[in-house]
């Protein structure tokens, strides 16, 4: 038993500690979650370490170490500790990403060190619904990607998150890690688009998931049919089968200087319920 404070990397035994941190916000920490939940606190399966914060011998902080760093439920004393390590570790993710408050500590005490970033994103409103909007029919093409159409939604899916990030997904391994997690979002009936002629014209996917909430990421429309509200209806369709089948709570999370993308949401009804900060590397 710990009784002081400290911080180490945690081990499958201590999956249940490490849970009940992680429902403290289920929202918030829905990413994380729905990681844990499928492969535990083992590494190699969760695709990197999780480091706990122990306050009087109590979990009471996380930061997920994988291809994103992720402070969760992380007070100020576990920031510090956290960053300390990462220092001591040196860089391996392409991002930091969470909660505003603790993004930014975690951030300004890492800078000097892993900087510059190559963008820093202070302010993304984390965003939430628990109910079909009214007045906005889903659209009626909106529909499930079948397995077959990987070649239809590949291109989509780059184009998504070229504008977003900024950089191709498809540097470095070629694409292979990508385009994996975008067949395991298709083969799982959690990827969505309205596909005409053989193009998609909407897309949108269902990423993490667990039994409180669900987030939805990837949204995209073709530059063609911008301005046309298909955003709106699209999401509409998708809101549709995440409540349906999914979970009680939709969430997402948008830059703040995407003004199109935000009203658009608070159109099909979605409300701030905080903040999250993104730096890019």
């Amino acid at each position: 038993m710990l009784t002081h404070s400290t911080a180490r990397v945690l081990e499958p035994g201590d999956l249940d500690a490490a849970l009940a941190v992680l429902h403290r916000d289920p929202v918030a920490n829905a990413f994380v979650t729905s990681r844990v939940n499928v492969a535990g606190l083992d590494p190699w399966r969760l695709g990197g370490e999780m480091w706990g914060w122990y306050a009087a011998g109590k979990l009471t902080s996380l930061c997920y170490a994988g291809a994103n760093l992720v402070p969760i439920c992380a007070t100020p004393e576990a920031v510090a500790a956290f960053a300390e390590r990462a220092r001591r570790s040196g860089r391996r993710c392409s991002s930091i990403v969470g909660p505003a408050e603790a993004t930014a500590d975690l951030w300004s005490r890492l800078e000097p060190h892993w900087g510059p970033a190559r963008e820093v994103r202070r302010h993304q409103p984390l965003m939430t619904t628990r109910a079909l909007p009214a007045g906005i029919t889903p659209d009626p093409l909106v529909r499930r990607v079948r397995k077959d159409e990987m070649d239809v939604i590949m291109p989509a899916c780059v184009a998504m998150f070229t504008e977003e990030v900024g950089v191709s997904p498809l540097a470095g391994d070629g694409g292979l890690l990508y385009q994996a997690r975008v067949a395991e979002l298709v083969s799982t009936g959690r990827a969505f688009a309205r596909i005409e002629d053989g193009r998609v014209i909407f897309k949108a996917e269902i990423g993490a998931v667990t039994r409180h909430t669900c987030q939805i990421q990837g949204v995209w429309v073709a530059p063609s049919h911008r301005g046309r509200r298909l955003s709106e209806t699209g999401m509409a369709a998708v809101l549709h089968y995440a409540l349906r089948d999914v979970a009680p709570v939709v969430s997402l999370y948008v830059n703040d200087f995407n003004t199109p993308a935000r009203a658009a949401y608070e159109r099909v009804g979605f409300t701030e319920v905080g903040s999250f900060m993104s730096v890019l590397f």
